[in-house]
């Protein structure tokens, strides 16, 4: 089942845009020394916009440290609070399609990543 969500995620519910967007911000964001933590968190949500469909966002035992706290608020700052909003518009349009509820889940998951990526792997 979780093939069949990832297909029609990639083609329906905007998966390959995200993907490709994803990629190119992390690509450009890794192109400075300084940028390179933030453009691992990118392709994180690249892979997690590619398939979401049995993927989990999993806190993991570092999370709670000062720097995943700091690097959190300048993720936060920098842009990723409006990938977290854009992510939570796409949900609700999803949700008026009641079709479109699963889709909307997911967008919900890369909210989440989005907002906080730091002390966050998938799983």
């Amino acid at each position: 089942m979780n093939l069949i969500g990832n297909i029609l995620w990639i083609f329906l519910g905007g998966g390959l845009i995200l993907f490709i967007e994803y990629i190119i911000g992390g690509i450009f964001l890794c192109l400075t020394i300084i940028g390179i933590p933030f453009g691992i968190q990118k392709f994180k949500l690249a892979v997690l916009s590619l398939r979401p469909f049995g993927l989990n966002v999993v806190e993991t035992d570092r999370a709670s440290g000062c720097l995943a706290i700091i690097l959190n608020i300048v993720w936060i700052l920098t842009g990723g609070i409006w990938i977290a909003l854009t992510h939570v518009v796409l949900a609700i349009i999803f949700t008026i399609l009641i079709i479109g509820i699963p889709f909307a889940r997911q967008h919900m998951k890369l909210a989440s990543l989005a907002l906080t990526p730091f002390g966050k792997n998938l799983e």
